[in-house]
């Protein structure tokens, strides 16, 4: 192997061991939120993304961005979190064919609950994963990173 290719080698290792990281994560948050709220992992990304906009309200298109979904997948969802009187949506004041999708009442509250569920289980997985040796190095980068 070359020097390139050891380069592409050891950035494919950093990429397999972040998806895994990633996977475990998912994987926790899913069956935490579950069950102690009700919520999957990309419904409780939908409504932190929410939460964080003044307004508690966005765009479908930046909805779609910060879930990672597809245009129609992210209509799905919130069709369904609407249906569930987590979301509503609304006209835009300044440009009418523009349409707002923004948190409830009942989707804050929701959202209060289960943020201590997320914050908690993602804080125990991270903790799991330190001790894993394969795992150690990227953790140790994510706790490195700044808050806020």
């Amino acid at each position: 192997m070359g020097i390139a290719d050891d380069a592409v080698e050891i950035r494919a290792r950093g990429w397999r061991t972040l998806a895994a990281l990633h996977g475990i994560i998912e994987a926790a948050l899913e069956k935490d939120l579950g069950a102690q709220v009700g919520l999957s992992v990309v419904e409780y990304t939908l409504l932190d993304a929410l939460s964080r906009q003044d307004g508690w309200h966005m765009r479908m298109a930046q909805l779609a961005r910060a879930t990672a979904l597809s245009p129609s997948a992210t209509t799905r969802l919130v069709n369904r979190l609407e249906d569930r009187g987590l979301l509503s949506r609304v006209l835009c004041d300044d440009d009418r064919r523009g349409i707002y999708t923004e948190l409830t009442a009942s989707g804050r509250e929701l959202y209060e609950r289960a943020t201590p569920v997320h914050d908690e289980t993602l804080k125990r997985v991270l903790s799991e994963a330190e001790q894993r040796e394969e795992l150690a190095p990227v953790v140790h980068l994510l706790q490195r990173l700044p808050s806020a």
